[in-house]
């Protein structure tokens, strides 16, 4: 589980976030989700470590991050694995040597097992015989998969994904989404997903924490957000076209 109580965030003068409080639970995909601009970037990258906030503070199952050691830094680094935006792999690494690259960063396996567990990560993301290519030779969505599975290769035991449907076709975001939640369930992960994918939201979204101005604005099942009375979180969630469509489907008007 990973907790964050009265967490702020500033850059200069520029308040980004303010007093957020949220859990984020094991065994389930949480979503982070709020306007462009809104912090919910921030508020992933201070809880991974790559910010420090100016109050408030970031707990590992009930253990402050920030107020950890090098070590225990580490340790905790090691159990997190993390899907960029664009997938971020390594246009100049194989496929296989970019499933590979955090067994070597923290492992000390020898290189047969590495290429071993790449290779049950691929597997896992239906990922075969792309061994040898490199990621410019890929679709965007087979791209995403070997992101997953590079972020699965240490076992993580924490999950990130920052907007994992960005440039994606429809069909394809339904297939990472499906993907995100099958690992979720199936190691019991704690899943944050960043994502301002609404139909994404609606389809695995158990645990969705809206951030509004900074601020922790809602947070609910995707059951709740239908009968919200929240404007902001409605003005967000209702803005386009499709989900007016599947309000009017879920309530009968």
């Amino acid at each position: 589980m990973i907790e964050v109580r009265g967490l702020s965030k500033r850059f200069g003068k520029v308040q980004v976030l303010q007093g957020i409080d949220a859990v984020f639970v094991p065994g389930k995909v949480n979503q982070v989700i709020g306007k462009s601009g809104s912090g919910k970037s921030v508020l992933a990258k201070c809880i991974v470590g790559l910010h420090r906030p100016e109050e408030g503070e970031v707990l590992y199952e009930g253990r402050s991050f920030h107020a950890m050691d090098k070590d225990e830094k580490r340790e905790i680094r090691q159990q997190i694995g993390m899907l960029f935006q664009g997938s971020a792999l390594f246009d100049s690494q194989t496929v296989l040597e970019n499933v590979m690259f955090p067994l070597k960063m923290f492992g000390t396996m020898p290189r047969s097992e590495m290429e071993d567990r790449a290779h049950v990560c691929l597997k896992r993301v239906n990922i075969v015989d792309k061994d040898g290519l490199y990621p410019a030779e890929l679709s965007g969505g087979m791209q995403k998969r070997v992101g997953i599975a590079r972020a699965i290769a240490m076992n993580p035991k924490y999950l990130f994904c920052d907007e994992p449907n960005s440039g994606l076709d429809p069909q394809t975001s339904i297939v990472i989404d499906d993907l995100i939640k099958e690992i979720t369930d199936e190691f019991n992960t704690t899943t944050l997903v960043i994502t301002h994918d609404m139909n994404s939201v609606m389809e695995t979204g158990e645990n969705i924490l809206f951030i509004h101005q900074g601020r922790k604005w809602w947070q609910g099942g995707r059951e709740d957000l239908f009968h919200s009375d929240n404007a902001e979180l409605n003005a967000f969630i209702f803005a386009g076209d499709l989900m007016r469509t599947v309000k009017k489907a879920k309530t009968g008007s």
